[in-house]
């Protein structure tokens, strides 16, 4: 039987290794930065085959006083399911070679899913050092860590510097591209468009939603509406247009309204101030739909749990904003004069919220 001495060591043990891991996981997230910076996954996958350690090293454009480093940096992500690694007999000697695993995959810049531009999007240095400030962010009346190191609004920020603006873009796009599909076969099947014969995509970006939905849905019309330095350019077709605008000031009408990804990013004042345009765009028997998490106070899926406090965390720090509860899309949703509501949980971390006047 282990002594009482024996059971506090284990437990001090297991206590120390939780700290650790948490001290130190910030370095999975920046050796993966630094392969997708160097281009490790496409260059891998040009290849064609498992790649030679030593062909590697010679395709990527690194100083040569680096290169026996890039073994170690393989391993980490190797060890991180990004890369599997192949040891291979070659004239007598082990070789040994890299091959791109699921995960990686994501991260090649010319697949249709791939998650590069978001993983730039949120590693950009502007972002890290606004994390930076987070305690800084406790002890002052700054409405968010962002505007404590930037001296603005990530909002405002966006607009004075084109190059965040063009990431913001397309992380957005990114995103809405990867969670589109269940999303979109949620609504087909449980009839959400049912009866609609027109719809307004606010901050709808590009347009990645709604053109997947227009192609489903030909009968609807779809105005997708966004700040016009977003949709400046960009071509409709016949059942898409695109309308420049701000969501603050009106929102095109039509039967129904959606907002994907959209009230996560804003606080509950300015969410009513959106809702209550969307209010009066939409007629009596018309209705909005909010495509958005929905926080679960307890779940037995620990990875779903963990995204979402992280993501809460993401929109305090950058946005001041947050993820909601049932009941707290309950309060925003009434407190704008809305009478009805009801939630159907897709199989990605959204949930569909259909709100009627």
């Amino acid at each position: 039987m282990e002594s009482h001495n024996e059971v506090h060591a284990m437990k001090m043990r297991q206590a120390y290794i939780h700290v650790s891991d948490r001290s130190i996981g910030f370095i999975n997230s920046i050796t993966l930065k630094c392969a997708i910076d160097l281009n490790l996954p496409d260059i891998i996958h040009k290849y064609g085959q498992p790649m030679p350690l030593s062909q590697l090293i010679a395709s990527l454009p690194i100083h040569p006083s680096k290169a026996e480093f890039i073994s170690r940096l393989m391993r980490t992500l190797t060890h991180d399911g990004f890369f599997s690694q192949h040891n291979v007999i070659e004239d007598g000697q082990q070789e040994v070679r890299y091959a791109l695993t699921d995960a990686c995959r994501l991260l090649l810049k010319d697949n249709p899913l791939s998650l590069v531009s978001s993983y730039q999007f949120l590693l950009d240095p502007c972002l890290i050092k606004s994390w930076c400030q987070l305690s800084a962010w406790f002890k002052n009346e700054d409405p968010t860590p962002f505007y404590t190191e930037n001296g603005m609004s990530f909002w405002d920020y966006t607009k004075r510097e084109p190059e965040m603006n063009n990431l913001f873009n397309d992380a957005q796009k990114c995103r809405t591209r990867f969670l589109s599909s269940p999303v979109i076969g949620k609504c087909m099947s449980t009839g959400v468009f049912k009866g609609l014969e027109s719809l307004v995509d606010v901050g709808g970006g590009v347009g990645t939603m709604t053109k997947e939905i227009a192609k489903l849905v030909p009968q609807l019309k779809c105005i997708v509406f966004d700040l016009p330095r977003v949709v400046a350019n960009l071509e409709g077709s016949e059942n898409v247009e695109y309308v420049g605008g701000d969501m603050f000031q009106a929102v095109p009408s039509a039967d129904s309204v959606m907002l994907m990804n959209i009230l996560h990013d804003w606080n509950d004042e300015d969410c009513v101030k959106i809702l209550n345009k969307c209010k009066e765009a939409i007629p009596s028997y018309g209705k909005v739909i909010i495509i958005d998490a929905v926080l679960e106070n307890e779940t037995e899926n620990k990875i779903i749990t963990d995204r979402q406090l992280l993501l809460d965390i993401e929109m305090m720090v950058l946005y001041g904003a947050k993820e909601r509860n049932e009941k707290e899309w309950a309060d925003l949703i009434f407190s704008t004069g809305f009478k009805n509501y009801k939630i159907t949980p897709t199989p990605s971390l959204l949930s569909i919220i259909e709100v009627y006047p």
